[in-house]
């Protein structure tokens, strides 16, 4: 790539998108506490995220060793702010073995307050920029087949529908299916 590692950061994590008051940076780890709090209260907010309420660990000590170990091994994880407030957050893990470290798996939460806004457009922008500049050509992400808003956001970013999970989560005692979904990142080939 014809960049600086900084410009490239710059471009993926700096600045401000849409109506300028959401802030968009990779998390650090002194961010462990707020991101805990955030991932608790969408836990409350939603039943669309994998763990229940009360199920994740209070520990910020932890996340901040999770966040390091991630950053280590070259992942995506961009968090959005708006002014001392964590809005929502968008990982997206590379294969850790050679056949599929071409694949990353995307997770992403808005907490309640902030959807609806371009927050999760804006995220996936970034998250395409990260791929290119990585060589990742696929990303994958599983969805609640009733989340409706989410899957519309993904297709609106260019991921299609590739499977149906069945059964797959079991929410409030009822049995719920998922979507698999993938885009494929085209690269520059011999630029």
């Amino acid at each position: 790539m014809g960049t600086n590692r900084q410009e490239l950061d710059n471009c993926l994590y700096g600045g401000n998108g849409g109506d300028g008051s959401m802030e968009y940076r990779q998390i650090r780890p002194e961010d462990a506490r707020e991101y805990v709090e955030m991932m608790r209260s969408l836990d409350l907010e939603t039943d669309m995220m994998m763990l229940e309420p009360g199920e994740r660990k209070n520990d910020p000590e932890a996340a901040a060793a999770m966040i390091r170990e991630s950053l280590a091994a070259g992942d995506f994880f961009l968090i959005a702010r708006e002014g001392e407030s964590m809005a929502g957050v968008l990982t997206a893990e590379r294969g850790r073995c050679r056949r599929i470290r071409h694949a990353a798996y995307v997770v992403v939460g808005i907490r309640a307050g902030y959807r609806g806004r371009g927050i999760g457009t804006e995220m996936f922008k970034r998250l395409d920029a990260w791929a290119v500049s990585q060589e990742i050509t696929r990303l994958e992400l599983t969805v609640r087949k009733e989340n409706k808003a989410a899957v519309h956001l993904y297709e609106k970013s260019g991921f299609v529908i590739e499977g149906l999970r069945k059964n797959s989560m079991r929410v409030g005692g009822v049995y719920a299916d998922e979507y698999y979904m993938a885009k494929f990142i085209p690269q520059n080939e011999g630029a």
